[in-house]
């Protein structure tokens, strides 16, 4: 159960050009209200509190567009459940794009 006061602290980063979608800004600590938080719904809160455009470029549906990597605390996300991933507090969540114009 939810009080006001819980709260989940997180670093989330971007990486490998994402950091241009978010003002070139790599690292970002957020505090996150609540204690019930899931990479999907991450998702969707990046979205609509950090990212400055284009969001098509990020998101897709209700996850990261192809060419996304996403780790927690350095593992694939691939290996902890994807977007059901429970985050915890101190997590370190990682974004990097391998996809690069030209």
């Amino acid at each position: 159960m939810s009080t006001e006061s819980s709260r989940i602290s997180v670093t989330i980063e971007f990486g490998g050009g994402a950091e241009l979608l978010f003002d070139k800004k790599k690292k970002h600590e957020v505090s996150l209200p609540g204690d019930d938080w899931t990479i999907e719904k991450l998702l969707f809160w990046i979205r609509d509190n950090l990212l400055k455009e284009r969001p098509e470029l990020f998101i897709q549906k209700d996850t990261v567009r192809p060419g996304i990597l996403v780790l927690v605390n350095d593992t694939d996300w691939e290996l902890l459940g994807e977007g059901n991933y429970r985050i915890n507090s101190g997590d370190t969540i990682l974004f990097i794009s391998t996809l690069h114009g030209g």
